[in-house]
């Protein structure tokens, strides 16, 4: 089992900047791709970004490229996403989750309750 934590949404402005964190606990995360996702109500969970085990590859959505970043502490067992020139289509329910690379929410075996990130024009 792995325990995931997330923080550091909050309200921002338009062109403002965010990290989020997702704190793993459990099994070795370093064993897992950690992925983001986002999620409106009504709508799908959307895949944002996700990082390999190691840390040596990163993928992201193409509405966030450029604008997003995904890093890894495996020492501190955490994920980030740092994410700058936010706008408002941006809010959402972020949600960290821990399995195999890939875009596809059924990748993904672990997941954290979520942070939510609000966006303001």
């Amino acid at each position: 089992q792995v325990q995931l934590v997330e923080s550091g949404g909050r309200l921002v402005q338009a062109g403002g900047s965010l990290r989020l964190s997702c704190a793993a606990s459990g099994r070795t995360a370093s064993n897992y791709a950690m992925g983001w996702f986002r999620q409106n109500p009504g709508k799908e969970r959307e895949f944002v970004s996700t990082i390999t085990g190691s840390g040596h590859s990163t993928y992201y959505a193409d509405s966030v490229r450029g604008r997003f970043t995904i890093s890894r502490d495996n020492a501190k067992n955490t994920v980030y996403l740092q994410m700058n020139s936010l706008k408002p289509e941006d809010t959402a329910v972020y949600y960290c989750a821990a399995g195999s690379v890939g875009l596809s929410s059924r990748e993904y075996d672990y997941w954290g309750q979520g942070t939510q990130v609000t966006v303001s024009s």
